[in-house]
């Protein structure tokens, strides 16, 4: 027996990859489902929601996503070896708009079993989000940076190429019902058995028109998203905070003004890195190369606008109530004064998170080139220290790293 295809019937291979596509997504569909209402759930209850259900929804997502990606790579494969293989023709090509239909599904489901699981791995990649993908798959993919933009863009089109794929689904799944009931041929029946006992019509739809019928279907479900808002990402709401207003650093000048920089941290989440950043901050720098009579070379205020936080799709996680709590306590705070012993300087003082004020020390890089200096520095802090998430580490390690990098130039 033949495990290629012929012009009447499909060989064991295709119908192989065809049944292992269909239990595929007859799992990883429901899947997301489930859990998608996990992670509502765990939004609606707040601060009551418990690391079992965290875990529970984390690892839902986990198995959603590693088995999408196992898709992309059957769906890569059924394609590769179709593409090979003669294509057993319509039983009723000479009805035409039908035969256009059923061809335009075929290439509809081709193509979104492709861009359904690419576009959520891009979607990851782009992230800082829980719920990483198994092994041996990675977190990141070559070419695709973390950025929020690009999540949430690829994050949209994911949905949209979902619902395409539904669809398309559905009326695959009719097709093959009317062939087997009313038509009574052996069109379900040769994808389930090889059957050829039916010759194909001499008319068939041919290439162009349902591949270009297939890309007005996706162009469409874009548009149409895009005119129903779908493409529009707000941010959860917090305590705002405008630093122009409230800094209290504002109100002094240092004799550096920070001309660029950046806050970035890192932690573990169920085992993988999870990076963050925050956009809003302001900083007050006080620095001299002669120190003053108590030893000190400067001092240092940082004032941080919690809700700037960046940090994917779980940067709303984070400042919920278990976590930064946002909406109490908008402002984090670094105040220290700058020593230095030998070569090094340190930065030593008080981190203050949710009003819990920590004593730190923050060995600092720093290169200074006539009115004009770089910076940076890393500190790691335990965030159970600031009353920050839960005692265990079943979802977030305990330990965040925190860096910093800045360029200043002196005040006039």
């Amino acid at each position: 027996m033949p495990i290629g295809n012929t012009k009447t019937a499909y060989g064991p291979i295709s119908r192989t990859l065809h049944w292992t596509t269909f239990l595929l997504i007859a799992t990883v569909f429901p899947l997301g489902k489930i859990a998608s209402e996990a992670a509502h759930s765990i939004e609606t209850a707040g601060a009551n929601a418990s690391e079992a259900d965290i875990s529970q929804a984390a690892l839902l997502f986990s198995a959603h996503k590693t088995l999408g990606i196992i898709v992309f790579f059957v769906a890569l494969t059924r394609i590769t070896w179709a593409a090979s293989q003669p294509k057993p023709g319509l039983l009723n090509g000479d009805k035409f708009p039908e035969a256009i239909l059923a061809e335009t599904v075929h290439w509809l489901l081709y193509g979104s079993l492709v861009l359904v699981p690419l576009s959520g791995w891009v979607h990851h990649a782009a992230t800082s989000g829980y719920a990483p993908i198994f092994w041996p798959f990675g977190q990141n993919l070559p070419f695709v940076p973390k950025n929020e933009t690009l999540a949430e863009l690829s994050g949209t089109m994911h949905g949209i190429f979902a619902s395409v794929l539904i669809g398309s689904i559905a009326v695959h799944v009719a097709g093959a019902l009317k062939h087997h009931f009313l038509d009574r041929d052996t069109t379900l029946r040769r994808m389930l058995s090889g059957s050829n006992s039916e010759v194909p019509t001499g008319r068939q739809p041919g290439l162009v028109a349902p591949l270009a019928l297939a890309l007005a279907i996706w162009m469409a479900a874009i548009g149409i998203s895009y005119l129903a808002g779908v493409f529009s990402a707000a941010r959860p709401d917090g305590n705002h905070v405008d630093l122009n207003e409230t800094n209290p650093a504002d109100n002094a000048s240092g004799n550096w003004d920070v001309q660029e920089g950046e806050i970035k941290f890192a932690v573990k989440q169920l085992g993988a890195d999870v990076e963050g950043s925050f956009e809003d901050w302001n900083a007050v720098i006080h620095y001299s190369d002669i120190p003053d009579k108590s030893g000190r070379h400067g001092s240092v205020r940082v004032d941080v606008a919690i809700e700037s936080l960046k940090m994917g799709s779980i940067a709303a996680h984070a400042l919920d109530y278990r976590y930064l709590n946002v909406f109490e306590y908008p402002m984090g705070i670094f105040e220290a004064e700058i020593f230095k012993s030998g070569d090094s300087l340190t930065a030593s003082g008080f981190l203050i998170l949710k009003d819990m004020s920590v004593p730190v020390a923050i060995p600092i890089n720093l290169d200074v080139d006539g009115d004009n200096a770089s910076a940076s520095g890393l500190l790691q802090v335990d965030r159970r220290n600031f009353g920050i998430g839960d005692e265990g580490e079943d979802n977030v390690g305990s330990i965040v790293t925190i860096s910093f990098n800045l360029t200043a130039k002196r005040a006039e």
